[in-house]
């Protein structure tokens, strides 16, 4: 039996030590596989350099310098895929990760290779149980009970996803399988899962019925399935005890006092709570102004029903990061400055243990109101709260990219594309990982992620820029400039000047100045 590693469209032969590519041999010397080798061996934990270095010159004495030649060599490789210049993450000081897609077949040579999409992209799984919530079924007959549906599963993935014990894969991405029909399998392979809930939800004037099963996704096997039914009033209750069975399923030594600790109404409110799931479902719409506009109307609703709805602040906080990202135009920009700040910290003050509540307020504070400090702490308790909250990784990674630690923000960013790997918010993050690589002063593999965020979303501003600055000072200028040209059609008014509203926070003020001075070497009028 010979031993292979699944990396993408990659296939490493282990005991002949040769790297496919589609099923093409790649050159590659036998120090850069040896190095690769070590890093699948341990995918998704750190490789000290001298393990490397044992591995690939067993018994003799090299230079620290050469290390990096290899991981340079398996960078290139992998670049050629969206991406793929990422999958080797460096520990600073320490050494490298693996944290690419990656999975393992022992059986025959001919039978590693794969032959479908799905099994092509099939992504590692972590090392605890994983599972996605799928969109429960609206069973009520009103298609304006659908927000009501997506919220009893949103609450379900919220309150799962506060156990360290479990990988809870984001709403964002369970999400894009709304009204599809698609094979558990399937849907295993691309989440990187083993577990995957579904569900559906009824409900009439004032009760509520909701059926759930657990499915094994590697057999489809039913392994649990239940029906749950009360008062609408009791519906956060109904919602917890699914989500306590689910973790007994998956965790069966899970204490019961940390499935208590894990309930969290998140209003007494009912109105509160409607007003506040339309309001999700609005600002999901992330690119249309008017649908942010509605979004803030229905959170302002649901603060007036219940006051110390922490979330309902959070989220209205930020819809003004939305505002100041898409460069949407304000009446007064002083005032919505004093009223993100105001809700951001209605929510911090409201919602200590509210992980979506923190994570939200700090990045409308760290970006809107620049109180990079505040919004540093809020997310750091966020991420201590809720370790699967997606939200939580990817305002992190912009955080740690403005306080001048860039190779932090690339492992949370990385941390976020895992927990929602088919993310619609995607495009938004390998643009922010751009950014994080363009501080780390690596130019090219800024320029890459740019690129890779401009395949989803070919006008969005912000990858735009971060692309121009990065080929301008990779030596990329033509490529630079063809960047400017696409960013002034979308936007005629951008200017270098007029840029210093939407840039971060910066701590490092040779960051803020590289960005800029980028753009003018890419010819963005000053």
């Amino acid at each position: 039996m010979a031993t292979s590693y699944i990396i993408g469209p990659f296939r490493l032969d282990a005991n002949d030590a040769i790297l496919f590519r589609n099923g093409t041999p790649v050159a590659l010397g036998q120090r850069a596989i040896a190095v690769l080798r070590a890093l699948l061996e341990r995918a998704g934990n750190p490789v000290s350099k001298d393990a490397l270095i044992k591995s690939a010159w067993a018994g003799l004495i090299v230079e620290e310098s050469n290390l990096p030649v290899q991981i340079a060599a398996l960078r290139r490789v992998f670049g050629d895929e969206p991406g793929g210049e990422c999958w080797i993450a460096t520990l600073p000081k320490y050494g490298y990760r693996f944290v690419g897609p990656l999975s393992l077949d022992t059986s025959s040579i001919a039978a590693a290779v794969p032959d479908s999409p799905a099994t092509t992209e099939a992504l590692s799984l972590p090392a605890q149980p994983a599972v996605a919530v799928l969109p429960f079924q609206n069973m009520s007959g009103d298609p304006e009970q659908e927000y009501f549906a997506d919220g009893v599963v949103e609450e379900i993935i919220t309150t799962l996803s506060r156990f360290r014990s479990l990988f809870v894969i984001a709403r964002n991405s369970s999400f894009t399988y709304k009204g599809r029909s698609v094979d558990v399998k399937q849907i295993g392979r691309e989440l990187g899962v083993s577990f995957v809930l579904e569900g559906s939800v009824r409900r009439s004037v004032d009760r509520v019925r909701i059926t759930a099963q657990l499915i094994d996704a590697s057999t489809g096997a039913h392994l649990w399935a239940d029906r749950f039914d009360g008062a609408l009033a009791d519906v956060f209750d109904l919602q917890d005890q699914i989500a306590r069975q689910v973790v007994g399923r998956l965790v069966p030594k899970l204490e019961h006092s940390a499935i208590e600790r894990a309930k969290r109404k998140p209003t007494e409110s009912l109105g509160a709570y409607e007003y506040y799931l339309r309001g999700t479902a609005a600002i999901y719409r992330f690119t249309i102004r008017e649908a942010n506009v509605e979004a803030l109307q229905l959170f302002r609703q649901a603060i007036e029903c219940d006051p110390e709805f922490a979330s309902a602040y959070g989220m209205a906080a930020y819809c003004y990061v939305k505002d100041r990202t898409n460069r949407w135009p304000t009446d007064d920009l002083a005032r919505d400055i004093a009223e993100t700040d105001r809700l951001a910290r209605n929510a911090v003050r409201l919602g200590r243990d509210d992980a979506l509540a923190l994570a939200t307020s700090a990045g409308a504070l760290a970006y809107v109101v620049r109180d990079l400090d505040t919004g540093a702490a809020c997310i750091e308790q966020a991420l201590e709260i809720n370790p699967n909250l997606m939200w939580a990784s990817y305002f992190a990674g912009f955080i740690k990219s403005w306080m001048g630690e860039p190779e932090a923000a690339v492992a949370h960013l990385m941390y976020a594309m895992r927990l929602s790997p088919v993310d619609p918010l995607m495009p938004l993050m390998q643009a922010a990982t751009a950014h994080a690589h363009f501080f780390a002063g690596r130019y090219e593999e800024a320029s890459s992620w740019a690129n890779a965020a401009l395949r989803g979303t070919p006008k969005l501003l912000p990858a735009l820029r971060i692309g121009a600055s990065a080929d301008a000072f990779a030596g990329q200028i033509e490529q630079a400039q063809k960047t400017v040209t696409r960013l002034l059609q979308i936007n005629p008014n951008e200017r270098v000047s007029n840029l210093e509203a939407i840039y971060g926070p910066y701590r490092r003020p040779d960051d803020a100045w590289r960005y800029g001075e980028g753009l003018r070497r890419a010819g963005l009028p000053e």
